[in-house]
């Protein structure tokens, strides 16, 4: 079963082979930014949006937010071409993005685990 992996800087390390990158700025990435506020983290849907809300720096909540934002955008019925053309090119594949991984038992607050459901689920 593919899993989500967290990409690293660390010296050595390489992703594995087939392992695709669904961060900034591939075609992949959550519009959803977690931007640094003054007091904490806040969410940004774009580039250039507005600012949905703020959060404590932990940031467990301004991903969780962030990562419900993208599962609601990528199921709206505008985006089927979209999880249409996803599902073709990431089917199969582990994804890899900057995110921390969950501790053992804990949710996973990133949108490449929302693309790995969605990839890798039954065809109906």
């Amino acid at each position: 079963m593919p899993e989500r992996l967290r990409r690293r800087r660390t010296t050595g390390w390489r992703a594995p082979d087939g392992a695709v990158y669904v961060g900034r700025p591939t075609r992949f990435a959550n519009p959803a930014r977690l931007i640094r506020a003054d007091h904490g983290l806040a969410v940004q849907w774009g580039t250039t949006g507005s600012i949905v809300g703020t959060w404590p720096a932990d940031g467990i909540e301004a991903r969780r937010y962030a990562t419900d934002l993208y599962r609601t955008w990528i199921n709206q019925p505008e985006q089927d071409s979209t999880r249409a053309l996803f599902r073709a090119l990431l089917h199969g594949r582990d994804l890899l993005c900057w995110c921390p991984l969950p501790k053992p038992g804990q949710p996973d607050h990133c949108h490449a685990a929302v693309l790995l459901e969605l990839a890798n689920q039954p065809t109906a």
